[in-house]
């Protein structure tokens, strides 16, 4: 048999010899030559004088999963005597002069044909968290020498999401557990913070934080402001940081109030009722008259629900155009969900209408046009100006009564002025009521032909 086939049925039992021993066997077999007789018994003496020496240190490295790494041996005075690389903690030799011994397809060996086989390299090509550790450059000499380098492989870190915890629905109340593991190397550390940067209810303590720290999250009692999306976030000083994002939805029976549940309006006016509602999940919404009769969308009426934020608020909204006097009574705003139900009532009555135009909605100028009437009163004639509006205005439910402008009034009278003059002598209570007395007249003659 050749000398590299024993070779290689040394190499065969790799896993079974210890390195020293496996080594012995390589040399016995040619594969690490050994300084062989010479007739020249100069050489002999020289191949003596010059034994090999490392001439520099092995580098530690620290390099990230994934990447390839070079480790270099540098040695003099070779001659015929072989290097070899080993992993030590794993007690494999992986290269021995120009041969790898390993079979792991991701190691090699190259030399620097340029400086008499100086330097010795071992490449690794797409580190993983196993190859670390020391490795070991053996020269084979009658006493091995020998020398360490070590390789520290770093992992950036990854959440195992089978021992994570995933999207979690709770009903309001209950407590709630989130869970984050982490791996890497080195370990990677936990914190946690909200996907929109409100603060953390932290019921141990009492306290509210923007950040938590630990693999474990947990939330006592929640309420519907613990609602939301929580980022478990794993760092460990090796980019890129990961994170994984947790939505916890609390879900409670609707609730509703109503800003004004007694709403005038005057006939031909146009007006919208509002409920506004929490509840998750989203509830279903609807309107009925008095009779339990869903109203549904029309030329007379129109519904609409506009969400909110946070997205378990919205508002209901019920639009009648040109009330008359069968859509005044009782109206009703209902929510429903899988966790309850409830309603809130709204009553629509008659009022008189504005003689103001509230702001339109439409149009930024309001163009006015008054005219002038003369009213007789107990005191004389006065003048006052009146201001005409178009009816036919949006009428909004938000004001539950309306506006009344205030009309002052100017006595132009010379009788009054005389009256006035002639009572120097009564006190001032008496004038007093005398002027009130007056508006009120006046304010009676106004009004009635407005209203006729």
């Amino acid at each position: 048999m050749a000398p590299f086939d024993s070779a290689g049925a040394f190499l065969m039992m790799a896993t079974l010899l210890p390195v020293k021993l496996l080594l012995v066997g390589l040399l016995a077999h040619g594969v690490v030559g050994s300084p062989g007789p010479s007739s020249n018994t100069g050489m002999v003496a020289n191949a003596v004088l010059e034994d090999p020496e490392f001439t520099d240190v092995i580098e530690n490295i620290t390099v990230p999963a994934g990447r390839n790494v070079k480790l270099a041996c540098s040695v003099k005075n070779l001659g015929s005597y072989k290097v070899a690389w080993m992993h030590f903690e794993q007690s494999a030799i992986l290269t021995v002069h120009n041969h790898v011994i390993t079979r792991n397809p991701r190691i090699s060996v190259t030399h620097d044909k340029h400086d008499k086989h100086k330097t010795w390299f071992l490449h690794i090509t797409n580190v993983q968290e196993e190859d670390k550790g020391r490795y070991m450059c053996q020269i084979n000499t009658v006493t091995a020498k020998t020398q360490f380098g070590y390789l520290h492989v770093v992992v950036p870190p990854n959440i195992d999401d089978s021992v994570s915890s995933s999207d979690v629905i709770v009903r309001e109340g209950a407590n709630v557990t989130l869970r984050c593991k982490a791996t890497g190397s080195p370990p990677p550390s936990i914190k946690w913070k909200r996907d929109d940067n409100t603060k953390i209810a932290i019921t141990r303590n009492n306290s509210v934080v923007l950040e938590w720290e630990g693999d474990v999250l947990t939330l006592s009692r929640v309420s519907r402001y613990d609602m939301g999306a929580y980022l478990c976030i794993a760092t460990n000083g090796v980019p890129p940081s990961v994170s994984k994002r947790i939505k916890v939805s609390v879900d409670f029976p609707p609730m509703l109030w109503i800003p004004h549940q007694l709403v005038g309006i005057p006939v031909g006016y146009n007006v919208t009722l509002e409920c506004n509602i929490e509840a998750h999940p989203t509830s279903l919404n609807y309107w009925t008259r008095e009779n339990d009769q869903m109203i549904h969308d029309s030329q007379k009426y129109k519904t609409e629900t506009i969400p909110g934020n946070p997205s378990y608020k919205s508002v209901m909204r019920l639009h009648i155009g040109e009330v008359q006097h069968s859509d005044y009574g009782i109206y009703k705003c209902i929510a429903k969900n899988p966790r309850g139900e409830t309603d809130g009532s709204i009553r629509l009555y008659s009022s008189s209408p504005p003689t103001t135009i509230p702001p339109s909605t439409t149009e930024s100028i309001t163009t006015t046009v008054p005219s002038t009437r003369v009213y007789e009163s107990p005191y004389g004639l006065s003048t006052m100006s009146v201001n005409h509006f178009d009816k036919g205005i949006r009428y909004q439910s938000d004001y539950n009564q309306v506006d009344r402008s205030e009309h002052k009034s100017s006595d132009t009278s010379p009788n009054r002025d005389r009256s006035v003059d002639e009572s120097n002598e009564i006190n001032g209570a008496t004038k007093s009521f005398i002027r009130w007395t007056t508006v009120f007249a006046l304010m009676l003659h106004i009004f009635l032909p407005l209203n006729q």
